[in-house]
């Protein structure tokens, strides 16, 4: 077999899989705890998300000197339709005194600050959320205890807790304890195709074990990497991880087992089957791993570094994917023999049941007429990537993130009918500090913010406040940032810059449109090229990309359809696409 042939016999050889077998239970013992400690290694900050130079990223490094960039508020509203009494206010008062007794509350907590229509009160509270490991997390008891604090002996008061605060802890139970759910939600499904392609209850066990172990041994890398390599890991990437080395694996593991099972037909010695197998298989496997892997690197060149840090994280889950599918599943299907194909056991000599299979007949039937296929097969699919003309993937609020109404989004409407919508998310106006009176005139001249605070001057820079009279993630609010940015560069000699919420939300879309429209291109690139270099041909791998093209094109107008019709979802992220 040559060189590759006498590589493809170190996982297959008689003597050499137990090598292998014991090379990758070391692996697994020693990968284990260091795979538990990856969420420890999440970078969860904002710095871990935003676009490196967008303005709101500087905002949020140069703010740190006026207001601590780790504390949150818990927004908490009162409301009653035919106006607070003199009760009410009381309750709040002493609800604000228990407040600044909760956990994690750092500062003061302010209330009650009453609406103008007479009809709300409100209570703010200051909330220190650690943002790395599992601070998130822990915010939603937090929350807990302020909700059954504002709602007891409410008297026929409506109490809504909402704000950055509660939306967080909404989103933390809706995803409490998710990373465990979709390692079984993957496997389940990774086990009913194995079932169904093998059509046998034992031999899925060998893929499933190979994957699981690849996932951890991955997971261990990018945690060491993490903690020694500088190499950003957060919840987006560790959460990914999983369902990328599961679905990839589990492809090169029918590719292989597929081969050695043909394989098995011809060979009597199982060892010599697989051999066999992989020295003809490893090359499209290999070719397949790394235009996945090329191609997720080339998520480097992103603004958005979520996702920039999701490309070496997902290439190195593939490639220890890739290296186990090699190695360890060889050794085990090996190790176990024919009888792990049972009740379909490929004996020596007999028929492969491919060649009169469903997919056989289909492939008989296409051959002698190739043009009218492909021409039905490119209409019917570019009649679907039509859909994709009705695909909303431009950015969603907060409130549409959920397919119920926590009371995260029931609070913030209290809120809209009562104080301004953006209230507890203010936008931050940052500049040199003899520019501060023109700063503040800025915000204050600006259609769309009110209660503009007065500036704070420190170490050389001035510091100004304004609150958003729309909800801070509407297009509204969008679009009074963009004024505000108008206003504040104009001023000369300033170096003004525009943050907080609604800033940090505006520039991650337009980086993600960015990185949608660059990184697409790029892939579709590397992969023409890797193909061009496997093929050595210039103009079947132009039309093999074509077909990506027009697939690509009609899953989007297929999920457009569905998110519309079947799911009713208000819309999708700008990032969608690009995934």
């Amino acid at each position: 077999m040559g060189g590759a042939g006498r590589i493809a016999r170190l996982p297959a050889g008689r003597r050499t899989k137990w090598v292998v077998l014991a090379f990758w239970i070391v692996v697994f013992a020693v990968a284990g705890p260091l795979a538990g400690k990856l969420n420890s290694a999440q970078q969860n900050d904002s710095s871990a998300w935003l676009p490196n130079n967008a303005e709101s990223t500087q905002v949020v490094d140069l703010a740190k000197r006026f207001t601590p960039s780790d504390v949150f508020p818990a927004l908490v509203v009162y409301e009653r339709a035919d106006g607070v009494t003199q009760a009410d206010q009381a309750k709040v008062a002493a609800d604000v005194q228990r407040f600044a007794g909760v956990r994690d509350v750092s500062g003061k907590v302010l209330g009650p600050i009453p609406s103008e229509d007479g009809k709300a009160l409100q209570a703010v509270i200051p909330l220190k959320v650690e943002e790395e490991g599992n601070g998130w997390e822990e915010l939603a008891p937090t929350v807990d205890q302020i909700r059954s604090i504002a709602k007891a002996d409410a008297g026929g008061l409506q109490v809504y807790v909402t704000g950055p605060a509660g939306y967080f802890a909404d989103f933390s139970e809706v995803f409490s304890g998710f990373d465990s759910t979709l390692l079984y939600i993957t496997a389940v499904i990774v086990i009913v195709i194995l079932l169904l392609t093998y059509r046998s209850p034992v031999l899925w066990l060998l893929p499933l074990t190979t994957v699981f172990v690849a996932l951890t041994a991955a997971q261990a890398v990018i945690y060491l990497l993490a903690t020694n390599a500088g190499l950003t890991v957060n919840a987006q990437s560790a959460f990914i991880l999983t369902v990328l080395v599961f679905g990839a694996g589990t492809d090169y593991a029918l590719l292989l087992t597929a081969r050695y099972r043909e394989e098995l037909r011809r060979h009597e010695d199982r060892h010599e089957a697989m051999a066999v197998a992989l020295h003809r298989a490893a090359p499209a496997i290999i070719a397949s791993g790394a235009t996945v892997i090329l191609s997720l690197l080339a998520l480097l060149v992103a603004e958005l570094n979520s996702t920039k840090s999701l490309g070496p994280v997902m290439a190195i889950g593939i490639a220890v994917g890739l290296c186990a599918m090699l190695t360890l599943l060889p050794a085990l299907l090996v190790t176990f023999g024919r009888w792990v194909f049972w009740p379909r056991r490929p004996a020596l000599g007999s028929a492969e049941p491919t060649e009169r299979g469903l997919w056989a007949r289909i492939g008989r039937r296409m051959a002698p007429r190739p043009r009218l296929v492909w021409v039905v097969t490119a209409l019917v699919l570019g009649a679907l990537a039509l859909g994709a003309t009705g695909l909303k993937a431009n950015g969603l609020q907060s409130k549409d993130g959920f397919r119920t109404e926590p009371e995260a989004v029931t609070g913030e409407a209290a809120l809209a009918r009562h104080f301004p919508a953006g209230a507890g998310n203010p936008v931050q106006v940052i500049g040199n500090a003899s520019a501060a009176p023109q700063l503040q005139s800025a915000v204050s001249n600006t259609s769309g913010v009110t209660a503009v605070t007065n500036p704070v001057v420190k170490d050389g820079y001035a510091y100004v406040e304004g609150t958003l009279t729309t909800t801070v993630d509407s297009q509204t609010s969008y679009d009074a940032v963009d004024r505000l940015r108008s206003n504040v560069h104009a001023i000369q000699g300033a170096d003004g810059k525009v943050g907080g919420a609604s800033a940090v939300t505006l520039d991650i879309l337009r980086a993600s449109e960015h990185d949608r429209n660059v990184v697409v291109p790029v892939v579709l690139l590397v992969v023409l090229v890797i193909l061009g270099l496997v093929l050595r041909a210039v103009v079947a791998p132009l039309l093999l990309v074509a077909t990506v093209v027009l697939s690509f094109g009609a899953a989007l107008g297929v999920s457009a359809l569905a998110f519309n019709n079947l799911f009713n979802f208000a819309g999708a992220d700008p990032s969608f696409p690009l995934w």
